[in-house]
């Protein structure tokens, strides 16, 4: 048996499953289709959850339509239905609304994820503020939108840093 949870829930999948990859079983199985499925192949980030592997803390962003289950074995997810708790909206949701980020909204969860994991890791270990734009490149910079929303996600994205980094953000 290969068990994980997603967002929080247990669950447990035979071991023939092994080979399914993560997004479609989201998707098909937990009804959990805010992880969008783009290109197939990894490249877009649309797709991106989420991980912790034991023993490690901190989560890692994972693409979910090229990642098997097998490799989830011990594993957390937390997918975009995962990042807010109860009816508030995540710091960095809020500032990409604020900011009018996203225009059809396709990638806008691939986005949310890898800025979390990026705010989360920034809570932790600051980095110094000549540094922050490339941070945040390195945290965002290869999530594809169709719709060219780069500066306003980079700029929603950079002004929750900066927060953060003040002690004020999540």
């Amino acid at each position: 048996m290969i068990s994980f949870t997603v967002n929080g829930m247990a669950q447990q999948v035979d071991d023939a499953q092994g080979d399914d990859k993560l997004v479609d079983y989201l998707h098909d199985q937990m009804n959990l289709t805010g992880t969008k499925f783009c290109c197939g192949i990894g490249v877009c980030r649309a797709c991106t959850v989420a991980v912790t592997k034991p023993p490690s803390l901190a989560a890692s962003p994972v693409i979910a339509c090229s990642t098997a289950l097998a490799s989830l074995d011990g594993c957390a997810i937390t997918t975009v239905e995962g990042v807010s708790q109860g009816p508030d909206l995540h710091p960095v949701q809020e500032a990409f609304l604020q900011d009018f980020a996203f225009q059809c909204g396709y990638c806008t969860p691939g986005f949310v994820m890898a800025s979390k994991i990026f705010l989360d890791g920034l809570a932790v270990r600051p980095v110094a503020p000549d540094q922050l734009d490339a941070a945040i490149s390195d945290a965002i910079g290869a999530h594809i939108c169709r719709c060219t929303g780069y500066v306003r996600y980079y700029q929603a994205l950079r002004r929750t840093a900066v927060a953060v980094m003040a002690g004020v953000g999540p």
